[in-house]
């Protein structure tokens, strides 16, 4: 057997991927992590195939899609062109979450920025932070990064 086909167990699943043991075995019972093979022990083994689902789970899961979308997500099977469709529906419309969630994520760092100049200036001002003028200062930088548009 080659290191591509040798069979790990769970906990060496659980150390590569840093999903726990228990998160694992839930993964399973609920039908995220398909056909787990036992060792002659009766211990889980997963393949380098499964593993890499383990991953796809992982990063579905972390992006935010519902255990029942991932459940759809692999239940719909490589059987047929239309179940590959679905799958492929399922991740496009998971694709576009993310972007949004990108999206949203840069507006909200950039405010967290514009913040941080703001309390940088008001404290190389000397101002402290109860000051009306340190309150025009952040309320400058703010307006520069984000301008009121309409009335």
């Amino acid at each position: 057997m080659t290191a591509e086909t040798v069979a790990i167990g769970i906990r060496e699943v659980s150390e590569r991927t840093g999903i726990s043991i228990d998160s694992l075995r839930w993964y399973e019972k609920e039908g995220l992590i398909p056909d787990v093979e036992r060792g002659p022990d009766g211990r889980r083994r997963y393949s380098p195939g499964l593993l890499r689902w383990v991953r796809t789970v992982q990063a579905l899961r972390r992006t935010g899609m519902p255990v029942a979308e991932v459940r759809e997500f692999v239940q719909a099977g490589p059987d047929t062109v239309e179940r590959q469709e679905h799958r492929i529906g399922l991740l496009e419309r998971q694709a576009s979450t993310i972007d949004a969630q990108l999206a949203q994520l840069q507006e909200d760092r950039a405010m967290i920025q514009a913040k941080l100049e703001s309390y940088r200036l008001i404290i190389d001002a000397g101002l402290d932070c109860e000051d009306p003028a340190a309150d025009r200062l952040a309320d400058e930088v703010l307006a520069r990064h984000f301008p009121v548009n309409g009335p």
